[in-house]
């Protein structure tokens, strides 16, 4: 189901003026613009303008300018994204095109038209001036936003930068560990046999099996099984 559109607000205003010619005479000069429908009155012509419907193909974005005997009465509606100075623009301009067309059957003073004129333009200066300064300060935000990232962005880059330095010695630190732990660990039983007999020799005869584990990266059990081989062969012999 589609959503309901919010209805849009009805504004409007009053120019004096005054008819020097025939009703008629007004709306065959309105007839000429297609978009425009035309209904008029005894003493009075008026000029539809429908920009939008709403859903029900109803009238919703519309003016509506009506010639009387003694002024103009414009009416008009105000959608809800709409900005009410920029629709009031719109339809001041509408107006002034239209007077245009029945400038032969209708008098306006131009003193009126001056001043509707430059109510216009302050309206459009307050317009641009309101929508610069919400821009500026959009912009003004966003400006600090951005140099608070790119400050961000170089302190990470800088530790990032020390991480990587770290990890590169680190990792060389372990490669370095890692083949020496390689080539410890890959000893063959007869060097460390040789090793461990050295060892005793070194130390008046004795061992301590986790120092001697530790100094050579050699698991304990493996120290022992070691122990074990050479004083059956009787390479070694246990004193009591």
């Amino acid at each position: 189901m589609p959503e309901a559109v919010a209805p849009p607000k009805v504004d409007g205003f009053k120019l004096e003026g005054k008819m020097s010619g025939k009703a008629d005479d007004i709306a065959n000069a309105l007839r000429g613009v297609s978009f425009l429908k035309i209904a008029k009155e005894k003493t009075a012509v008026s000029a539809a303008n429908v920009e939008s419907r709403d859903i029900n193909k109803n009238p919703y974005t519309f003016s509506i300018i009506r010639f009387d005997k003694d002024g103009i009465d414009v009416v008009y509606t105000v959608p809800p994204s709409v900005s009410p100075t920029r629709r009031r623009i719109d339809i001041i301009r509408h107006l002034l095109n239209t007077l245009t067309l029945v400038s032969g059957y209708y008098d306006t003073d131009p003193k009126l038209i001056l001043q509707l004129l430059e109510q216009t333009v302050k309206e459009i200066e307050d317009y641009a001036t309101n929508d610069y300064k919400q821009l500026y300060a959009t912009y003004d935000s966003m400006r600090r936003d951005v140099e608070a990232l790119r400050r961000n962005y170089s302190i990470m880059k800088k530790q990032v930068t020390s991480l990587s330095r770290e990890n590169y010695d680190m990792k060389n630190e372990n490669d370095e560990l890692r083949v020496k732990l390689e080539g410890l660990q890959g000893m063959s039983d007869g060097v460390l046999k040789t090793k461990v007999q050295d060892w005793v020799i070194e130390h008046g005869g004795q061992i301590i099996v986790p120092e001697f584990s530790r100094v050579f990266k050699v698991p304990e059990a493996r120290v022992e099984q070691i122990l074990d081989e050479l004083v059956k062969g009787g390479f070694l012999e246990i004193v009591q």
